[in-house]
């Protein structure tokens, strides 16, 4: 393990088990009828945004997916106004209005997640065009999916920073499927990271649940694009547990295999994790309990304070846009 803080170690942990803990409370309310709209849930892949963004500061920037749920939290957002989000409310981080795919809190640098595949990379590039322009020693992350990595917009950005030598790393979440698409046919070679070559930039593919290796490589590559040396590009191999979107096996989809899922399982980040610092007397199985009971009481007081706040108003619609509002 690379020298890291204990006090780091502690974070990276609590934050992964934070996203595991608010991702499986959102998953309990859709079933139960609560959230609106589709949720996109991440469980599994929490060591990939976790062991990015222990790089980062509050001052740099992180776009998102339609799966952002767990960068966002990486990155420090409140997980009561992300509920107040999810649920529609007046206290939610777009005041209910943007609902689980599009929460964003500029003032710790979460510039945004996006529902639409692969619009995020065009914007992480005009974020780290600018941080550029302004002469600040600020980065911009892009989190982004194997299925994005076959857009148009992932090529003109990885072009463009690279051509201006932009302070940008891209972070593919390669979770091998895009919806029900196999990135092992969609994808037409074995790493995603191999694409950095037509552009000149380092590529590099790591154990996506492995959080260490994830914060090592991508620690590599934040330090680059802060000398200004440019971009690079960071692919990350993890799997989702659960579906593209929650309630799909109602509509019929089944595209993996019980036993692919359940090989996957037993990969989980997390007790690999807990497994590292337990050898390393960071922590104990009481210590790992209590935790999980403390992040647990937290998500259910986020639930809480969600469902007292008020509802977002229909006259509401128009405020706070580009063109107009107040």
């Amino acid at each position: 393990m690379t020298e890291i803080s204990e006090e780091k170690l502690l974070w990276m942990h609590r934050r992964m088990v934070t996203i595991r803990c608010f991702e499986e409370k959102a998953s309990e309310l859709f079933y139960k009828g609560e959230l609106p709209g589709f949720v996109h849930l991440s469980i599994g892949q929490e060591a990939v945004p976790v062991g990015t963004c222990a790089n980062l500061t509050d001052q740099d920037h992180i776009t998102s997916t339609h799966r952002g749920h767990g960068d966002i939290i990486a990155k420090g957002a409140d997980v009561k106004r992300m509920f107040a989000e999810l649920y529609g409310k007046k206290t939610g981080y777009c005041k209910g209005f943007g609902g689980s795919m599009h929460i964003c809190d500029y003032s710790i640098g979460i510039i945004g997640a996006n529902g639409i595949v692969g619009a995020g990379l065009p914007i992480a590039t005009g974020s780290a065009l600018a941080q550029k322009l302004l002469g600040t020693n600020n980065i911009t992350v892009c989190f982004f999916g194997d299925g994005a990595s076959n857009q148009g917009t992932f090529h003109e950005s990885l072009n463009l920073a690279t051509i201006w030598k932009l302070p940008a790393v891209y972070v593919c979440e390669n979770n091998h499927y895009a919806v029900s698409t196999p990135a092992s046919y969609s994808v037409s070679i074995k790493d995603i990271s191999e694409r950095a070559k037509a552009y000149g930039i380092p590529g590099i593919t790591v154990d996506g649940n492995d959080v260490i290796a994830i914060y090592e490589a991508t620690k590599e590559a934040i330090e680059r694009a802060r000398r200004g040396e440019g971009p690079s590009l960071v692919e990350c191999k993890t799997y989702r547990w659960h579906g593209h979107f929650e309630g799909e096996e109602a509509m019929g989809m089944t595209y993996r295999s019980k036993e692919e899922i359940e090989e996957w399982k037993k990969r989980d980040p997390i007790p690999r994790f807990e497994n590292e610092l337990k050898s390393r007397n960071i922590l104990d199985d009481l210590k790992i309990k209590a935790i999980w009971d403390e992040v647990r009481n937290e998500i259910e007081e986020a639930v809480k304070f969600a469902k007292e706040s008020p509802l977002a108003e229909p006259e509401d619609i128009f405020k706070n846009i580009y063109a107009g509002g107040e």
